[in-house]
């Protein structure tokens, strides 16, 4: 026993090392999040123990053919959390510098946006440990195709259900979804999501993370007394999401003035010209150098410009214990993963400023994934007006249950967001019981 305790270690000395969580990481701010929301909804210690830890991790090798015909491998994951409301469903990431960590969390945040949103899945996260940018298209095909086949006992349109995410987009997605139905010698089109529309994929699918956050800003914004048309508002992030939501909110007449990107950010405390500002960065892959009546600034000055709504729609961490302080706004709506730290978070709350947090916010595209594994169990195309109608159903249905939570228990936004997941899982596991 002693000789093989001693291979144990040996071998366990030789493997990767998970890298140590910052305190300020997002996996821990999840935990911090739903320990203090069990503890303030009395779980049971057995609901506990099961709640917090996924129900299964797997991990792959992912041998893979170069276009010179020699051999390389790669590590690929598929974390699943918890299956008590139903299948599986998450994102898959390509990058070098995943970790288990932020596998479980994301798998996590999956469960309980779902859980919110009232969407019958459970949350689920995937990874292979490869840059994309290096690899030639054929190269990145072949390693994807090998890890969905090495997971094809666990995945499928009723186990586990793809969806993308960085360097995993609507093409890697169409060779997930071929490599099942190969396997199944049918087509398999409700195993994936986030496919292009010509292979079953949901209209409104890229815009669906803007018009959630656009609901909920507009819910937010007549709780808090901020539906003023000169209601100043400031978004980082010019993308699908950011910018998407920029040209929205500047078509309800709401005064943008403040937008930014990678390169940095514009401000104008009048507001924006939005769409001359977009169609310049759709030309020139900057906001940098338009033309116009605005001032230009870093990312972290904009941050804390003067404004009455804050939505950061790019990074995590974007507003944490350094700048909490500095912020000058009166309500902040997440529209990234974890864009408040933990930290911040608490600081913001000492403030007296409400922030809206992203596992309701930024729910949007958890309800489209789930939309179009829906049409493609129908066989059913939706038009965009259907889709963006029974959109804004679920966000509303979904704002509507955590404010029922925050006015019963007199927590935080955040906090209710997160009792109520926690709630609406653990009854599920409750009636589903334990079979062994």
């Amino acid at each position: 026993m002693a000789a093989l305790d001693s291979g144990l270690r040996e071998v366990d000395d030789n493997l990767p090392k998970t890298p140590a969580l910052d305190e300020e990481s997002p996996f821990a701010t999840l935990m911090s999040l739903f320990d203090e929301a069990a503890a303030k909804l009395g779980i049971s210690p057995d609901n506990y123990a099961i709640l917090r830890k996924p129900d299964r991790e797997t991990n792959v090798a992912v041998p893979y053919r170069l276009d010179d015909g020699t051999l390389a491998m790669a590590d690929g994951y598929r974390v699943q959390h918890n299956q008590g409301l139903g299948p599986f469903m998450g994102p898959l990431r390509i990058a070098p510098d995943v970790s288990v960590d932020l596998l479980r969390a994301l798998a996590a945040w999956m469960t309980w946006k779902c859980s919110i949103l009232n969407i019958p899945f459970g949350g689920s996260a995937g990874a292979i440990l490869l840059d994309p940018r290096e690899l030639s298209r054929g190269e990145l095909e072949r390693a994807v195709r090998r890890y969905v086949s090495s997971l094809l006992d666990i995945v499928g349109p009723e186990k586990d259900i793809f969806g993308p995410d960085i360097g995993a987009g609507e093409d890697v997605m169409a060779w997930v979804m071929d490599t099942v139905s190969s396997h199944e010698r049918h087509t398999v089109n409700a195993a994936v999501t986030g496919k292009p529309v010509s292979l079953a994929g949901t209209r409104e699918n890229e815009r669906a993370v803007a018009h959630g956050l656009r609901v909920i800003q507009q819910h937010a914004a007549e709780k808090y007394g901020l539906t003023d048309p000169s209601t100043r508002v400031i978004i980082q992030g010019a993308g699908d999401v950011g910018g998407t939501l920029a040209r929205l909110l500047h078509a309800d007449g709401l005064r943008v003035c403040g937008l930014s990107d990678v390169h940095g950010g514009v401000y104008n405390e009048a507001g924006l010209d939005i769409p001359e500002l977009l169609n310049w960065s759709k030309e020139k892959g900057t906001l940098n150098g338009c033309p116009g009546s605005h001032e230009t600034m870093s990312n972290e000055d904009l941050l804390v410009s003067p404004c009455e709504i804050l939505i950061p729609c790019a990074v995590a961490n974007a507003v944490h214990s350094r700048n909490a302080r500095a912020i000058e706004t009166k309500l902040i709506i997440e529209g990234a993963h974890g864009p408040v730290s933990a930290r911040a978070d608490h600081i913001l709350d000492d403030r007296g400023i409400p922030v809206i947090p992203d596992v309701l916010a930024n729910a949007g595209g958890v309800v489209a994934h789930y939309f179009e594994w829906v049409q493609n169990r129908q066989g059913l195309s939706w038009i965009e007006a259907v889709v963006r109608k029974r959109l804004t159903r679920f966000m509303t249905e979904a704002w509507i249950a955590v404010q029922k939570v925050e006015d019963q228990y007199g927590v935080r936004t955040r906090m209710a967001a997160h009792m109520l997941a926690v709630t609406r899982v653990s009854a599920a596991d409750n009636l589903r019981g334990i079979y062994a």
